[in-house]
């Protein structure tokens, strides 16, 4: 069995917590012969600054382009504050995007069984929810230059962030968007706002051209961003693949995160372009953020994390049969009553982050064996 290099870069809050409730579930990949990986851990995020004075060191940017794929924790939180702006945690976890060119984030809403009571809609409007969001990532208004606040001559400021695509851009992620939907339900809906930013009409064009061209079997909708916001609270199952810039992808992206349930359920990849061996660079992480209020008291809820290894499994390595059966142990687990306190009922006694992990790794097992 081939065995994958893996950097894991916990980060900081929550994410050493959930990177190593992922550990317990590699062990349990390893054990029942479903992946080995070679695994090296570094530094990202605050962490980093306090290392090593930048959130993201060469050293580190070095190991990654050299790993097959990436799994992240969280980065960020209130002590690192008063850092510059350009060496804010934030900015390694951006630079890694930037310098390994992952422009296609993909961010799955998917709602367990389980847990359909848990989200702020109504059962009948989530239940059996599977919605895949491919966000444009390296693009857009906050890669766009000019980005800057300047003085005027009365003494006030201008802020000015500047959103830019080329068609190049909008036709890879749009080609991404299409080959899934091929693998789904065959519907995509794309989300801009060509009704008044030119970057909105370039991408609608450029995906109408797109489909028609190299798609014409799949089904698309065209759908005003801020309308697909209000449609995803109001009626989410219509959609399957969405597809949108980056601003508008980080919000809708959060929105259908919350008609889960949880933020800490769902999963993202972050993908690069196919090189000549067939491979693509890629960065895993949970869509949560670090968290610091919870971080150090196994309280947070590793799911996100373990689904993310789940993504890597299927999107880097190829590894369908592994992967389903990660996601089926997280479904088992949950159907059992395993709960983290974001996705206990109330009166509910939830377990730890360690504890969940472990359900998760021994309902793995139990499903292989």
């Amino acid at each position: 069995m081939a065995s994958y290099k893996l950097l894991l870069l916990p980060g900081d809050g929550i994410g050493p917590e959930v990177a190593a409730g992922m550990g317990t579930v590699l062990d349990a990949l390893r054990e029942t012969g479903l992946a080995t990986f070679e695994t090296e851990t570094d530094l990202v995020g605050g962490c980093a600054i306090d290392a090593h004075g930048t959130p993201l060191a060469e050293e580190t940017l070095a190991r990654a382009r050299a790993a097959d794929a990436i799994l992240l924790g969280a980065v960020g939180g209130p002590k690192w504050a008063g850092v510059p702006y350009e060496s804010r945690p934030e900015a390694g976890l951006l630079r890694l995007r930037k310098d390994l060119d992952l422009f296609a984030n993909l961010r799955p809403a998917i709602c367990y069984p389980a847990l359909a009571d848990a989200s702020a809609l109504k059962r009948d409007l989530v239940e059996g929810l599977d919605i895949m969001i491919v966000r444009e990532l390296t693009g857009g208004v906050y890669f766009g230059e000019p980005k800057e606040i300047t003085t005027l001559d009365d003494g006030s400021k201008r802020a000015v962030d500047t959103q830019v695509y080329t068609s190049a851009e909008i036709e890879r992620i749009t080609h991404v968007a299409f080959d899934l939907a091929g693998k789904r339900s065959g519907r995509v809906a794309s989300a801009e706002k060509h009704n008044v930013m030119k970057t909105g009409v370039l991408w609608k064009e450029v995906v109408t051209r797109v489909h028609a061209e190299h798609y014409p079997s799949v089904e698309l909708e065209h759908v005003l961003a801020d309308n697909c916001a209000m449609q995803l609270v109001r009626r989410p199952k219509q959609f399957d693949v969405l597809v949108t810039d980056n601003l508008f992808g980080d919000v809708l992206s959060d929105i259908a995160a919350m008609l889960t349930g949880s933020l800490g359920m769902l999963p993202s990849a972050s993908l690069g372009a196919v090189d000549d061996s067939g491979l693509r660079r890629a960065l895993y992480e949970p869509v949560h953020g670090s968290a610091p209020d919870i971080a150090g008291q196994d309280r947070a809820n590793p799911i996100a994390m373990i689904g993310s290894l789940a993504m890597c499994l299927r999107y880097s390595f190829g590894l369908g049969e592994a992967a389903d059966a990660l996601d089926g142990a997280i479904t088992d687990a949950l159907a059992g009553g395993a709960r983290t306190a974001d996705i206990a009922p109330e009166g509910a006694n939830p377990m730890g982050t360690r504890a969940m992990a472990g359900t998760i790794a021994d309902a793995l097992r139990v499903r292989v064996g």
